[in-house]
């Protein structure tokens, strides 16, 4: 740890959050995926298992009211928030400014999934992601900022499961093997409804993900290589020869691709690594 004092940092609780939502008016909404964290020691277990170090900048997606910027604030060298909600974004220099006066904060007003540019590259994102848009926005940031090294995201547990699933599991799908392209992933674990603003009607789980040191493939590649995982999920109860077919052109081309990228034809999507995915997208290209 970077040694900062907690004390220097007041989180917020439950009475606080309610205060501030009701100052400005706010009413969570599903719409933009709004659950607040009410709890400030479960802010702070979410803080310890995102593995800080306290050197790093930071960016966390979704803010809200403020809950986890604060903890995060507390470790972490540099916040960078990305808020969308103007009305809350209004508020949130200024609650930073009273509880965590002298940290380093900087909050960027924008759609995450638009986001390309930040002020400062970050080294990690941590993150409660709005359950409507987490998978996307994840995807979004691995790809858009090569600065990121690892990172925790809050999201539905459901959604935490697909991430961190590996081949032949049930849940193993198009989540799983396009963040595998960019790290390594793992259940970090689970969260309970009540510490939530409003209680969501499902369970929320944490992912830790670590960044490939080296990346699998050039951007190119990384593009064909999730052609090839859309298409062979889209139709995931078929053998890889026929949910491939459209994509390579024919099922005959298919199992020719297939067997130059020494993936058997008869093989399911849902049995093949990330490797596997990159090498029928390079075996098509020859």
């Amino acid at each position: 740890m970077s040694g900062v004092a907690a004390s220097s940092v007041e989180l917020l609780g439950a009475a606080d959050i309610r205060e501030l939502a009701a100052k400005l008016g706010v009413v969570p909404t599903k719409k933009l995926g709004q659950n607040f964290v009410t709890d400030p020691n479960t802010i702070r277990r979410i803080v310890a298992a995102a593995k800080l170090n306290g050197t790093e900048t930071v960016v966390e997606i979704g803010p809200g009211l403020g809950s986890l910027t604060l903890g995060l604030l507390e470790v972490a060298e540099r916040v960078i928030a990305v808020e969308v909600d103007s009305k809350l974004a209004s508020e949130l220099e200024a609650t930073v400014a009273k509880r965590a006066p002298g940290k380093h904060f900087v909050l960027v007003e924008s759609d995450a999934l638009r986001v390309t540019e930040l002020p400062a590259e970050p080294q990690a994102l941590v993150a409660n992601l709005p359950y409507n848009i987490s998978v996307p926005v994840l995807l979004h940031f691995l790809e858009t900022f090569g600065s990121l090294r690892f990172g925790l995201v809050l999201v539905q547990a459901e959604v935490a499961h697909r991430l961190a699933a590996g081949p032949g599991n049930k849940v193993y799908g198009i989540p799983s093997v396009k963040l595998a392209w960019y790290a390594d992933a793992a259940l970090a674990g689970n969260i309970g409804r009540n510490i939530f603003w409003p209680a969501p009607n499902v369970d929320s789980a944490l992912v830790f993900f670590a960044k490939r040191e080296v990346a699998l493939g050039s951007e190119t590649e990384r593009l064909a290589t999730f052609e090839a995982i859309d298409a062979g999920f889209a139709q995931r109860r078929k053998t890889l020869r026929q949910a491939l077919a459209e994509w390579a052109g024919s099922a005959a081309r298919a199992e020719e691709i297939l067997i130059a990228a020494k993936v058997s034809p008869q093989a399911r999507a849902e049995e093949l690594t990330v490797h596997d995915f990159l090498r029928i997208a390079q075996a098509k290209n020859v």
